[in-house]
């Protein structure tokens, strides 16, 4: 019997199955789709993120950023990183360093699903193997959450993403949040001739159409050639009664997703990653929940507020001139997050 068993070998499913490797622990990950796995997202990476995949051994290319930046029709708000700069890494990029640092430690990634999982007092059974625990980084829309009800409706306006590439060199080391009235447009250097652009939105339409809604980002982008397809993700926002269930314990997007918002998705997936690993190491799965809300209240809440803001008519217009008018509130608040 093996000491865990690693749904999905996303980030968060990666992250968790290496530090448990280098914990010492036997690790199977199983993970049905071919790498390097693509996913819709901002693409930029928290310095504190970045420094703990560097501490895992995961050696990272990219372009750094320095700070974000906040703009509407009328105003501009720069917030710089006081603790380092992160960094922009293509989904793709990201996924390869994870799986050659995996197969470095001679970690299993299997090309199969999970299945019926089966779950015993002190052992859980999936995709032929059994383990001690198993750890259910599968995603957004979670097959094992759904499969061992976990899910809760989520009530409100249903937000999605879509992200585009364009070839063109970036204009500022920030990243740059466009605010409208349909959504929010990130733009995030990723390499010295690339951009990633992600809309996120309730609003129904196609990306070019949603571009609409940034004159001045399409101005930006003017002449710029896509570089990649348009890709998807939504809904965002994932409720999620409990993190556990008996000897599975959820990891990264599959523990429940507020909204990507404040761009933290993947620091906050690797933060609980390591708690974890800790709680198993002990023994002691009962303590994962309270680990898990420890380490990513502050960033739920924030996000929260922020959503709830933007989903005001009154508020939401208000939000960049607000920063704009206290700046050093803003760059606590950003710096906080990063």
């Amino acid at each position: 019997m093996i000491d865990l068993l690693v749904a999905g070998a996303g980030p968060a499913g990666a992250a968790t199955a290496i530090r448990a490797a280098l914990a010492g622990l036997s690790v199977v990950v199983v993970e049905p789709r071919p790498a390097p796995i693509d996913k819709a997202c901002g693409e930029g990476i928290a310095h504190s993120a970045v420094a703990y995949l560097e501490r895992l051994g995961v050696e990272l290319s990219g372009r750094p950023f320095h700070g974000i930046r906040y703009l509407d029709e009328t105003h501009t708000v720069d917030a710089h990183f006081t603790a380092g700069p992160g960094l922009g890494v293509r989904r793709t990029t990201l996924h390869a360093a994870l799986m050659s640092r995996l197969a470095a430690l001679n970690v299993p990634v299997l090309p199969t699903r999970v299945g019926p999982i089966t779950q015993t007092p002190t052992s859980v059974t999936a995709a032929g193997h059994t383990a001690r625990y198993l750890a259910a980084a599968d995603g957004l829309h979670s097959p094992i959450r759904r499969q061992l009800s976990l899910t809760t409706p989520t009530p409100g306006a249903v937000r999605r993403g879509l992200r585009r590439h364009f070839a063109v060199s970036p204009w500022t080391d920030l990243v740059e949040v466009y605010w409208s009235k349909l959504g929010e447009a990130y733009v995030t250097p990723v390499a010295d001739d690339l951009v990633g652009v992600a809309v996120l939105t309730s609003a129904r339409g196609t990306f070019d159409s949603h571009l609409d809604a940034f004159p001045l980002l399409k101005r930006r982008l003017q002449g710029a050639a896509p570089a990649s397809a348009v890709m998807g993700a939504g809904p965002l926002r994932q409720r999620v009664t409990a993190r556990t269930a008996g000897r599975v314990l959820l990891v990264g997007d599959a523990a429940g997703y507020v909204d990507a918002l404040t761009g933290e998705g993947i620091a906050v997936a690797l933060r609980t990653s390591a708690e974890l690993v800790d709680c198993i190491r002990a023994d002691r799965p009962q303590d994962y929940e309270a680990a898990w809300r420890r380490v990513s209240w502050e960033c739920r809440l924030l996000t929260a507020s922020l959503l709830w803001a933007r989903n005001r008519p009154l508020l939401a217009p208000r939000i960049v001139p607000a920063a704009a008018a206290v700046p050093g509130i803003y760059r606590t608040i950003v710096n906080r997050l990063s």
